[in-house]
C-alpha cells in the first residue's frame, strides 16, 4: 500500500485531536460544543482553519471578533493571538492545516 491512511474522531462531545504531526504539515481536528472555546495561545506556524460544521467565532490579535459559517477557509498568519469560541446552537468543528516550518509564506 502506497497511501497512508488518517483517521479522526466522529463526536457529538468536545474533541481536541493531533492527526498528522510532521515536520512539513500538521493536521489538527477540534470539535466544540456550543459555549465552549480554546485556550487563548498564539498561532505557532502558518495556518489555515477549515469550518466542517457550524459558526466559529474567532478573534485575532486586538480586533473584533468574526464569525465564519461551514464551508469557511480561515487563513490565520503566524503569531497572532487567538481566541477560538463556538457561541452558536450548532456544534463547531474544524480542521486546522498548519506549516510547522513556514514562519513567513506571503
Amino acid at each position: 500500500m502506497i497511501e497512508k491512511r488518517y483517521e479522526f474522531t466522529v463526536s457529538e462531545g468536545k474533541v481536541i485531536e493531533k492527526i498528522i504531526d510532521e515536520e512539513a504539515v500538521a493536521v489538527n481536528h477540534m470539535i466544540l460544543p456550543k459555549g465552549d472555546r480554546l485556550p487563548e495561545h498564539f498561532s505557532n506556524a502558518p495556518a489555515y482553519m477549515i469550518v466542517s460544521q457550524g459558526k466559529i467565532t474567532l478573534q485575532l490579535n486586538e480586533q473584533a471578533a468574526h464569525v465564519y459559517n461551514i464551508g469557511s477557509i480561515i487563513d490565520i498568519p503566524y503569531n497572532m493571538k487567538m481566541n477560538v469560541a463556538n457561541e452558536h446552537d450548532e456544534t463547531l468543528e474544524l480542521f486546522v492545516v498548519k506549516a510547522p516550518g513556514l514562519k513567513s509564506y506571503k
